[in-house]
């Protein structure tokens, strides 16, 4: 661990007056004038992002992309691990402890999606073009504006994009990240950029359980064997009882059965059926509550082809098998944590009247391990995520940026 800094007791001062020391630097006056006046480049940097591929488990081309970004910015130690996260630090210096900001690098859009991005206006329109080549973006206009400026943060900072945040890549890249002991042990808090707005930011970590749930049976013809037990009918009547299931208003919780598939053609008794049940609440213990009324449905339909005809019983072997394909713990973060703290501190210096908001991002990770992290939007608006539709309005973007700047600085500490 490194020696006390002289600015220790600063950095872990008064929030509100160490924000304003910090907006009185003549270095940050120059940061946020390169903030706004470098626009017409970030936007140029987010449409060649959002033009380059990045499904879920196949980021790789993005990662490339990020990499040698960080190193036309001058950063150092950049590397890239065996998943595609990518690093890289603000100083020199490997010593812990770090202060992380990241940005997932991946979308939602399968391989083969047609991209191209296209400006109208102040709006930029294209698949993940928001989501999140904004916060991508953000993160590099912030750390160019570091260099730009001569800003000396006095705790080093790690820029990281990362992969695996959307859908069932299952938050991947921060699970790797944080299961480094080197990470894990030099990360003192995170700062994660995650879409557009500059009016939230996520301090309760929305859980999840994901289940594919698979019925097989030995399938035949829908009229010489009829009387075998039909995965489809076992598996809609386990999904039936499920859906019956009372769920409370506080905490929220949700489940909800989003894909059904099987079966080769009308005439044809299928071999297996799936389906696949998304839990969501701001409670593990809710989270477990759902899970195991769904194994018990599971387990009733199982038991129906028993009562079938005894002339089948020999063939009419039916299993059930439920499978984990996503997992996201539940966390909050605690009121009166630092980082929670400086970003009301910041919004407060701004003029922003933001609230707390709960949701799924990256900061679930190290969040579940008792760290500080908290999620914040790029600036600008956006609109149409998840769809070909997608948009962001740069308008105000240095906005969100000049945010990012004061709480990333304010958690480090700063020398001009």
């Amino acid at each position: 661990m490194p020696a006390r800094s002289p600015f220790s007791e600063t950095v872990s001062g008064n929030p509100q007056q160490e924000i304003a020391r910090i907006a009185e630097l003549r270095s940050i006056h120059n940061a946020f004038y390169y903030l706004h006046n470098q626009e017409m480049e970030f936007r140029r940097w987010q449409m060649e992002l959002a033009d380059v591929p990045a499904p879920p488990f196949g980021e790789a081309e993005r990662s490339q992309w990020l990499r040698q970004r960080f190193l036309s910015l001058g950063l150092h130690h950049v590397q890239t691990d065996e998943l595609g996260n990518v690093f890289g630090l603000f100083h020199e210096s490997q010593q812990a402890p770090l202060v992380a900001v990241s940005a997932h690098l991946d979308t939602v859009f399968p391989q083969g999606t047609r991209l191209g991005s296209r400006e109208e206006g102040n709006k930029l329109y294209g698949p993940g073009i928001s989501d999140n080549a904004a916060g991508v973006v953000a993160m590099l206009a912030v750390a160019s504006a570091l260099q730009r400026a001569d800003l000396h943060p006095t705790t080093n900072i790690v820029f990281i994009g990362n992969v695996g945040e959307e859908g069932e890549g299952n938050l991947r890249g921060m699970r790797h990240i944080f299961a480094s002991p080197f990470w894990s042990n030099a990360i003192r808090s995170l700062l994660v950029i995650d879409g557009a707005g500059s009016d939230t930011y996520v301090t309760q970590a929305l859980g999840s359980k994901r289940f594919e749930v698979i019925c097989r049976g030995p399938g035949g013809h829908s009229w010489s064997d009829f009387g075998i037990p039909n995965p489809i009918v076992l598996l809609c009547r386990a999904v039936a009882d499920f859906s019956r299931c009372e769920v409370p208003e506080l905490p929220r919780t949700t489940f909800n059965i989003g894909v059904i598939q099987g079966g080769t053609s009308v005439n044809s008794i299928p071999e297996s059926a799936s389906a696949r049940v998304d839990l969501r609440s701001a409670s593990m213990q809710e989270l477990h509550r759902l899970e195991q009324r769904l194994r018990e449905a599971v387990r009733a339909a199982g038991s129906d082809y028993a009562g079938e005809p005894s002339g089948y019983a020999k063939e009419s072997k039916i299993s059930f098998e439920i499978q984990i394909i996503g997992d996201r713990p539940a966390a909050t973060l605690p009121a009166d944590a630092r980082i929670a703290q400086v970003i009301r501190a910041v919004d407060a210096h701004l003029g922003i009247k933001s609230i707390p908001r709960l949701a799924s991002t990256d900061a679930n990770i190290p969040l579940s391990l008792g760290k500080e992290a908290i999620t914040i939007g790029s600036g600008g608006d956006g609109g149409g995520a998840h769809t070909l539709r997608e948009w962001f309005d740069c308008t105000h973007r240095d906005l969100g940026l000049k945010r990012i700047l004061l709480a990333l600085l304010a958690l480090t500490g700063v020398q001009e």
